[in-house]
Formats: C-alpha cells, sequence, structure tokens
C-alpha cells in the first residue's frame, strides 16, 4: 500500500479497487501529471475505469492537501504530490520549455502581496507562462 493510500484510509476514506489502482499510479509517475496520464496507465490493469474516477480522485486528493495542481503547457492541469510543493516553474508559450524558477524570486511578491493588501497568499506551486530566451530572442524587432 503506498502513501496515499495510507493516508486516504486513515482518514476514513473507503479505499475501491479502483481508487487504489489510481492511487498506485499516481505514486508511480514522476514529477507532474494530467488525469490522463494516470487514465492511460490504470487503463493497463483496470480497463473498465473511467477518466471521471480518476479526475473524482485527483479532486479528492487536493481537498485532502496531498496534491495540488498548476495549468502548465496548453492549460492543461497538472498535478504533483503535495509533499513536491513550493516549487514554480517559467513555461514558454511557444516552445513549451519549462524552466524551474527559484522561490526567492517569488518571496518578494508574496511579501509585496501582504504588504499592501494585507492578503496572505499561498504560492504553494506557480506557473508563470510566457517566452523563454531562446524564443524571445528568435523574434524579429
Amino acid at each position: 500500500m503506498g502513501q496515499l493510500s495510507a493516508t486516504l484510509r486513515e482518514r476514513g476514506y473507503r479505499l475501491t479497487v479502483q481508487r487504489e489502482i489510481i492511487l498506485d499510479a499516481i505514486e508511480s509517475i514522476p514529477g507532474h501529471l494530467s488525469a490522463e496520464d494516470v487514465y492511460d496507465r490504470v487503463r493497463e490493469q483496470f480497463p473498465q475505469v473511467n477518466v471521471s474516477t480518476v479526475y473524482r480522485t485527483l479532486d479528492l486528493l487536493e481537498t485532502e492537501g496531498l496534491v495540488t495542481h498548476a495549468h502548465l503547457e496548453d492549460d492543461v492541469a497538472r498535478w504533483h504530490r503535495a509533499a513536491d510543493a513550493n516549487h514554480h516553474h517559467l513555461v514558454c508559450d511557444r516552445c513549451g520549455a519549462e524552466q524551474r524558477l527559484d522561490f526567492e524570486v517569488v518571496a518578494p511578491l508574496v511579501e509585496a502581496i501582504r504588504e499592501r493588501y494585507g492578503f496572505r497568499a499561498h504560492l504553494d506551486h506557480l506557473a508563470i507562462r510566457g517566452l523563454c530566451a531562446n524564443c524571445a530572442t528568435a523574434l524579429p524587432e
């Protein structure tokens, strides 16, 4: 049994065979994953599973604080385990390249929002879209 399954069971959730297989798939895919990534992996073992079951499981995990999502390339929601939180990305709209953004760059924004608006922003996972250095320099002047 994986960590996600154990945590849900401890919190009183019923773990069906479908849910167990989905949770195992989520834990076996490194990094960011889409619902379709999970669905493709699960269908290999359990062809009867419906993609809506995958989405409901991801929603449950997010509600329970075990995963979080961001929209990276092509506005596709990508989830990652909450234990891998507090990381940020720069995503190129032209070539799709992703670059990790250090939190030290984001921290002043969090502080400025708090000071100016009194709002405590939770930027656990942030994707900033734009053009990477290669694509930006390739544009005509």
